[in-house]
């Protein structure tokens, strides 16, 4: 049997320590388990949990149906429910009918994302307008040299690993929780940032 996994979104700067998806729930407030399908051949299945398999439907096995849609983020965070409209639906399927509702939840998540951003330690102001300056003035010299403009990304990359290490490791002496908070990612990807810069091995 295989699963398939759902649609879920990520942001470059957090990766996975807040990745997005779209979470159901039933009329009585519970999250349904993934839906089984019977291959063709009838010899194995897969399961899928995509918030467009739960439309009621199905004959002699019907499938959950979806009474509350939701954003869902991996850090826990849990966006407002949003209702599921069957009465004007019609003949549609769900993932059409469904899709604004669905649409909602990831704008749900984007404003989370961006109360995450928030969170985080400030940069100075001046040092946030050098990187936008840096990140045009590549981006300008992309269009002349594609080879320039990655040997000017390969010498900012030796910069990071330069100017962080030190940091990196006085900050691996630092409570996780906070210096997690301040980096807005997982305790465990910020154990592997920090080793990244800091040299050493990571085990999580």
């Amino acid at each position: 049997m295989s699963v398939e996994t759902d649609e879920t979104w990520t942001s470059d700067e957090y990766g996975r320590s807040h990745e997005g998806r779209v979470g159901v729930l039933l009329d009585d407030g519970s999250v349904p388990k993934p839906v089984y399908f019977d291959s063709a051949s009838g010899s194995s299945g897969w399961e899928v949990s995509h918030w467009s398999v739960y439309d009621g439907a199905g004959t002699y096995q019907p499938r959950p149906k979806a009474h509350l849609l939701r954003a869902e983020c991996s850090c826990g965070w849990t966006g407002p429910r949003h209702t599921v409209d069957w009465t004007t639906a019609g003949e549609l399927p769900f993932h059409e009918s469904g899709l604004r509702t669905a649409e909602r939840c990831e704008d749900d998540w984007d404003a989370h994302i961006r109360d995450v951003a928030t969170a985080t330690i400030p940069l100075p102001a001046e040092l946030e307008a050098l990187f936008q300056s840096v990140t045009a003035a590549i981006e300008n010299l992309a269009r002349d040299s594609p080879t320039a403009a990655v040997k000017a990304a390969r010498t900012l990359e030796l910069i990071a690993q330069r100017t962080a290490h030190w940091p990196a490791n006085d900050a691996r002496d630092q409570d996780p929780q906070r210096v997690a908070a301040d980096f807005g990612l997982s305790v465990d990807a910020t154990r592997a940032l920090l080793a990244r810069f800091g040299g050493w091995h990571s085990r999580g």
